[in-house]
């Protein structure tokens, strides 16, 4: 099977990316500084990890990446970015299509595909809008609310999920110094997510927290110098989160803190009505650590008091918070069960067996 995986870059990732291949001279060696820092690693296949031949991949939305290759590729003058990835795929003679950036290069893409493509699937765990997907061979996603919603546009959808990145096994065997962790966006779009981060914000001065939070550029201008003159005071964060926050990390930094914390703390936002299983729980879970996140329905694997806990309100994170701590070494039993359930629900290689079957299915 000659595949194609393509993905997309936070903003905010992009940033710590530049920095790390600002030494980098070709699109080998910046795509090789990428996939060692693992942004994203879950979603990955293995034969991408692993360097296989018969394996490409790229970010199709970074523009220096993308524009390498065109440049070792002879392509004249300054094509675009879709022209880039259409050559690439021709060039590499791709059969199988696997797209994690669908909304960047919806179905009028999919339509351009060169005729060695067989076999087209996308990834997209989240609404999109009027976003056309209907020519993908599937939509793949692990929130089953979602891909109700895409089946109701007439896109053929299959559940999916992602897997841990094996390098998670090298994280959490040390002292785990930091009590509770949080990694993710904060935005006027996260106010139940806002309120949990508040309450529990409030055990700081008993226990060991730390939030490390992609804010906004509302809330950042908010929150500047500028921002003060403005009339901005519903964007800037409580002061109660502002002293424990620090910038958002990503990729192996994300692990080495994940392996460094009793706790981390998840809550969904509102997209996916009760169903939960983003990121952060196979991150959090994967590197060790306790997963304290809301009640709803979770993949197999992840059920509250045997491999992880769930709260039902702000008021009841922050209580349950402290009752774990207080009782660690018992969740310290919770959290081993869960990396090591979820070690043999979500591995690359079973992720590998699934997607070799959607695709002799699709």
């Amino acid at each position: 099977m000659r595949l194609f995986q393509n993905s997309g870059l936070y903003p905010s990732y992009l940033r710590r990316l530049n920095q790390l291949a600002s030494g980098a001279h070709g699109f080998d060696e910046r795509r090789r500084i990428f996939l060692a820092d693992r942004f994203g690693a879950l979603h990955f296949l293995k034969p991408v990890l692993e360097g296989d031949a018969d394996a490409f991949f790229t970010n199709g939305d970074d523009e220096i990446l993308q524009r390498y290759w065109a440049r070792e590729n002879g392509m004249p003058g300054k094509p675009s970015l879709e022209s880039i990835m259409l050559a690439q795929i021709e060039s590499h003679r791709t059969e199988v299509f696997y797209n994690l950036d669908p909304i960047r290069y919806p179905s009028s893409f999919v339509g351009k595909l060169p005729g060695c493509v067989k076999k087209t699937l996308c990834w997209r765990a989240a609404p999109s809008g009027n976003a056309d997907l209907t020519t993908y061979g599937a939509v793949l996603g692990n929130f089953p609310s979602i891909l109700d919603s895409w089946r109701s546009k007439g896109c053929r959808v299959e559940l999916f999920f992602p897997a841990l990145d094996p390098m998670m096994a090298e994280y959490g065997h040390g002292d785990r110094s930091i009590d509770v962790l949080f990694v993710g966006g904060y935005s006027r779009h996260h106010t139940a997510r806002a309120k949990i981060l508040e309450q529990v914000a409030g055990l700081a001065g008993t226990f060991e927290l730390m939030y490390c939070l992609d804010s906004s550029r509302l809330t950042w201008l908010a929150e500047s110098a500028i921002g003060n003159l403005l009339p901005l005071r519903t964007h800037r964060r409580p002061d109660v989160i502002a002293r424990i926050a620090n910038p958002p990390v990503f990729g192996k930094q994300l692990y080495e803190l994940i392996g460094k914390s009793k706790i981390v703390l998840n809550g969904a936002i509102d997209m996916a009505g009760n169903d939960r299983g983003n990121m952060r729980c196979f991150e959090a879970i994967g590197c060790g650590a306790l997963m304290v996140s809301d009640v709803g329905n979770y993949p197999d694997g992840m059920k509250a008091g045997l491999t992880m806990e769930t709260y039902a309100s702000p008021e009841h994170a922050a209580e349950l918070i402290s009752k774990c701590l207080e009782n660690w070494p018992r969740l310290a039993e919770v959290a081993a069960r869960g990396r090591n359930r979820i070690s043999e629900t979500y591995s690359k290689s079973l992720q590998l067996e699934r997607f070799v079957d959607l695709v002799a299915r699709i």
